[in-house]
């Protein structure tokens, strides 16, 4: 009889405790409802919200293939625009989509002008243009500075379709930079999290991308990438990636319809080419350009002055004979060029490679490594320090303003403590 009065009284308790869990529970949705109809927080920073009781919290999950023919699950960007395990899986599907079809061109080519729009003078998202997916939309692919970059979009949206949790300007500026490594080129220090424009209405206006024969090709360089806020030497390191594609008379209104460097492809064949081995990422577009002796290869005006501007001059001919130079100078300006006008969620970006050295991931101070004779700081910390400069308000050709009241306090201080030492 005792034993079945405590098995009573147990599952009295029981109840009790499972009313006041559910009490509990409704009360803190309640609170999580009215914050979500009050606030902007997205359903999938919600649903990761440490305040919900295990059995609301769900998290979406896609189903996604992998090379080995598998099916796996890959969950969705919990309050972030990108997830990086679905990055990393877009890179590798990239990677296998560059051995078929030889599109690196195209692709670096889409990311640049997706980025390329960008106007350091807004300071408004989306309308300072930038790496933000909008040359998805037709209304921008129409351009004429965009005719046929419709054909990398067609090549990428199977693997955007398979990746729901890649945005699409991350996946435009990862396939630009995939396409540069695998073609030979430098590792470029990239990190994702862009933010997508959400319609065609907040394309950018025609017009913010480089001309190929303006009148005069230095003043039109200079207008277009200083608008972006890069320089000269920038400018001639992107220069650089000519190195690799071809320009076809049909979609530029430059070049031959083919050479003998294009007739038989690889890919489509025809157009002309800036260098020999136009799937190759070298130095070699610097040596060509510089040397102009086979007229089998592509020199535009906007080629041809990087070697007769004095300022362009002095990087081009330094880039024709060291390339490891250009290499360094090259993934520095493209990893800024992809990075331009974007909108970061998280706002620092995230990286997906397993050992970042620069951006996305700062780099471990070690002080020994900065206090041993000549030894130089790395460009981490270098870009590390520029940030924090820039940050307070000084730039290349702006110091920062001097407070002129605290140089005289200091002054005050350091007299009246000689004066106290020299009166004892």
């Amino acid at each position: 009889m005792q034993g079945a009065l405590r098995v009573v009284k147990y599952l009295k308790n029981v109840s009790e405790l499972s009313i006041m869990l559910s009490s509990k529970a409704s009360r803190q949705l309640a609170i999580i409802s009215l914050s979500f109809s009050s606030s902007s927080l997205s359903l999938k920073c919600l649903r990761s919200s440490p305040l919900l009781p295990p059995i609301f919290r769900y998290q979406k999950r896609s189903l996604v293939g992998t090379s080995s023919g598998r099916v796996s699950t890959l969950a969705s960007p919990k309050c972030a625009a990108s997830d990086p395990d679905q990055l990393k899986s877009a890179r590798k599907d990239i990677k296998e989509l560059l051995k078929t079809t030889f599109c690196h061109p195209i692709l670096v080519r889409l990311g640049w002008h997706d980025a390329g729009t960008y106007n350091k003078n807004i300071e408004d998202w989306p309308q300072r243009g930038g790496a933000n997916g909008s040359l998805r939309f037709e209304v921008e692919l129409k351009h004429g500075a965009n005719a046929g970059l419709v054909n990398a979009l067609k090549l990428l949206q199977p693997i955007k379709d398979k990746y729901a949790g890649v945005t699409y300007a991350d996946l435009f500026q990862l396939a630009s930079a995939t396409a540069i490594e695998e073609a030979g080129g430098p590792k470029i220090p990239m990190k994702y999290g862009r933010v997508d424009v959400s319609g065609p209405e907040e394309c950018p206006e025609e017009g913010r991308l480089p001309d190929a024969g303006p009148p005069s090709p230095s003043s039109h360089l200079r207008d277009v990438f200083y608008r972006m806020g890069l320089n000269d030497k920038e400018i001639v390191a992107l220069s650089g990636a000519h190195t690799l594609g071809r320009s076809r008379p049909d979609r530029s209104g430059w070049g031959k319809l083919e050479t003998r460097y294009t007739k038989d492809g690889p890919g489509s064949p025809g157009g002309q080419s800036w260098t020999v081995q136009w799937l190759k990422f070298d130095n070699s577009y610097f040596k060509d350009i510089k040397e102009r002796r086979d007229e089998d290869l592509l020199v535009l005006p906007t080629d041809a002055v990087l070697f007769e501007d004095s300022s362009f001059k002095e990087y081009a001919e330094k880039y024709a004979v060291n390339q490891d130079v250009f290499f360094k100078d090259y993934a520095e300006a493209h990893a800024k060029l992809s990075n331009l006008g974007a909108k970061f969620d998280p706002p620092e970006g995230l990286s997906i490679d397993d050992n970042p050295t620069t951006q996305g991931q700062p780099e471990k101070f070690v002080a020994a490594k900065y206090s041993t004779g000549k030894r130089e700081l790395s460009d981490a910390m270098k870009q590390k320090i520029r940030a924090e400069y820039e940050g307070l308000g000084g730039s290349a050709d702006k110091p920062l303003p001097t407070n002129y009241f605290l140089n005289i306090m200091i002054v005050i201080g350091v007299l009246a403590l000689l004066t106290s030492l020299l009166g004892n």
